[in-house]
């Protein structure tokens, strides 16, 4: 089962890959196929034939490029993954962001919940698994 992961090289993402590959699974951190969520460059190269998405990217910037940055990348991962015919996409989300309206790293990480409500990413089973943020480290 091909698996990619987008954020595969950071924290919780290379840690995941390595689960999943000692797991028998076939995963791939997205960034060594050359992918760029905002641009949607190597997209359609990198989810062809995959199964299922799992995207544990984070951004840390200011405010209004964080939320930029995970509408944009959002709204590219779920279109590139019906194109391709990606079953399954899965988020990692932050417990309580509904908490907190007044953090902008919070809003930003509702943002791909809220593209899944929106329709975006028909035919694409989602989920969301929400980590405490001082907690993603022990996710996987």
């Amino acid at each position: 089962m091909k698996i990619v992961v987008n954020g595969g090289n950071g924290l919780i993402g290379s840690k995941l890959v390595r689960e999943l590959r000692e797991s028998g699974r076939d995963p791939v951190a997205a960034s060594h196929l050359g992918v760029d969520t905002v641009t949607g460059e190597g997209l359609p190269r990198a989810l062809r034939g995959a199964q299922v998405l799992v995207d544990v990217c984070n951004a840390d910037w200011d405010d209004d490029t964080m939320m930029d940055f995970y509408q944009v990348s959002t709204r590219n991962l779920l279109a590139a993954e019906t194109t391709a015919g990606v079953g399954h996409h899965v988020a990692l989300s932050v417990v309580g962001l509904d908490r907190l309206p007044e953090s902008a790293y919070f809003r930003a990480q509702g943002t791909p919940p809220a593209g899944f409500r929106a329709g975006h990413g028909d035919g694409v089973r989602v989920g969301a698994g929400d980590a405490g943020r001082s907690g993603f480290s022990f996710c996987a």
